[in-house]
């Protein structure tokens, strides 16, 4: 079955940096579209960002310029790498296969201090 595990979450200050990680199994990776959300405390799950099994990325206007998302398809794995974090960053990040139907990970928390 699908399997989506991230890890690198933690807690930075503001300005700082962290990269995520997004290891799938269970199907083909290098076949399909992934993304990341997040859902910060009180809030709503929020996208992110996408990258295309082609590589195509987009970013939601909060992280862009900030974040980018990127793809290694002979580990099937997934990066969020994201500077000059900001306090409203903080929350639950959580990767998930666009497929049909879409599978999710368990989420890796990100707290950024002020």
């Amino acid at each position: 079955q699908v399997q989506l595990v991230e890890s690198g979450g933690g807690l930075v200050q503001a300005g700082g940096s962290l990269r995520l990680s997004c290891g799938g199994s269970g199907f083909m990776f290098n076949r399909n579209d992934m993304e990341w959300y997040r859902q910060g405390p009180g809030r709503q799950r929020e996208w992110v960002a996408s990258i295309s099994r082609g590589g195509i990325t987009s970013y939601s206007d909060s992280v862009k310029g900030r974040f980018t998302i990127s793809r290694d398809n002979a580990k099937s794995t997934m990066y969020l790498q994201m500077n000059r974090l900001k306090p409203e960053d903080t929350g639950v990040y959580t990767c998930s296969l666009n497929a049909s139907p879409r599978s999710w990970g368990q989420g890796t928390q990100v707290t950024v201090s002020s």
